[in-house]
């Protein structure tokens, strides 16, 4: 099975370590590897350098191969500019129902995932792998089990359990829900019929096609004029003029929402999944209690709690009486913010382009 990783966001909401230039998935955020590099890592043993592809933008070729050296410059999948996940997709599912179209495919966004059931994750994809090529006209989506009312994701609901494959379960899928209320959210995790929503998802790049071409009809035209030049001298001509120009969708609002719910199935395990794409969810992620300190770098901390400090510098950094506080020290800016003002930290490095600080951006 082929596996493909998504790697071409900026990462705003972890700013000001994540960068346009350097994003996060190139960034050590946990440990002393980078977000990219934990997620190739993860696939071991059960997948090899062949299986595995990356999709990313062009401006960051250079980093996926300087990060991973072991990677064929052939499974890397370049955007000529960013058109949201539903093009992104949709070039990828082109490509491959050109090379391999009834193999099964792995999709997954996982450049700022951190998963820490790592073996019950790969038997997930190896699950899901197994009921595709059964029946190549599916989408397995793989969801963790929700740890508490989370109102700031979305929710796979699933049904009745199908079958179970080497100790996973799997379900009926019945649809999405979209960033419930807290209220909502409870009710999900006492009914056991509700999972996280992660994006990863197992199918045939076949079946992915034929969802582009009856739902999204206008994005498929233009896909396949750049899948006919795949694998000629034209490719590189034709994707760059014609990608460039394709219609900005997210790939729910281009397929997920329009796909009929009988053709979907749904894993639902305990990953110990964490979205690190925001420092408040970094803090979550490493945490054993709210009250926990997670801190990296120089520093000394005296009477504080609840709070994450990361210096990237030689500088000491010092903490007295911190509570709820993120403080992220870099060579150029100091971000000192309460944990829940992490949205306005998007909004802020927006405000910043054509001003004199854009360059830290």
């Amino acid at each position: 099975m082929k596996v493909v990783i998504f790697a071409g966001g900026v990462g705003t909401r972890l700013w000001p370590l994540s960068r346009k230039n350097n994003p996060k998935q190139f960034e050590k955020v946990v440990g002393d590897k980078s977000m990219l590099q934990i997620a190739v890592q993860k696939l071991f043993p059960d997948f090899t350098w062949d299986d595995i592809y990356i999709s990313t933008g062009k401006h960051y070729l250079e980093n996926v191969k300087n990060q991973l050296p072991e990677l064929s410059l052939q499974n890397i999948i370049v955007e000529p500019e960013m058109r949201d996940v539903g093009p992104a997709v949709g070039l990828i599912s082109s490509i491959f129902t050109k090379e391999s179209p009834t193999d099964p495919i792995a999709l997954l966004w996982g450049s700022d995932h951190l998963v820490k059931n790592e073996e019950l994750f790969r038997r997930a994809l190896k699950v899901a792998e197994a009921l595709i090529k059964q029946d190549p006209n599916r989408i397995i989506f793989i969801g963790q089990k929700p740890r508490f009312a989370n109102q700031n994701l979305g929710y796979i609901e699933f049904g009745e359990k199908i079958k179970e494959l080497d100790s996973v379960s799997v379900y009926e899928f019945k649809g999405f829900k979209y960033r419930p209320d807290i209220a909502t959210a409870e009710k999900y995790i006492k009914d056991n019929h509700h999972s996280w929503n992660l994006g990863y998802f197992v199918t045939t790049p076949q079946f992915l096609w034929s969802l582009f071409e009856r739902f999204s009809p206008n994005l498929f035209t233009e896909l396949k004029k750049i899948q006919e030049s795949y694998g000629t001298e034209k490719y590189d001509e034709v994707l760059h003029k014609i990608y460039p120009a394709i219609e900005k969708i997210s790939f729910d609002n281009a397929i997920l929402e329009k796909m009929d719910i009988g053709f979907g199935s749904v894993i639902s395990v305990d990953l110990g999944w964490s979205d690190i794409g925001a420092w408040e969810a970094l803090k979550e992620a490493l945490c054993e209690s709210e009250d926990e300190n997670v801190t990296k770098g120089k520093l000394m901390v005296n009477d504080c709690k609840d709070s994450l400090i990361f210096n990237y510098t030689n500088q000491m950094v010092v903490g007295i009486d911190l509570q709820g506080l993120l403080v992220i020290n870099t060579e150029d800016v100091v971000l000192v913010c309460p944990k829940n003002s992490v949205p306005k930290i998007k909004k802020l490095v927006e405000s910043l382009t054509g001003t004199e600080h854009e360059h830290l951006t």
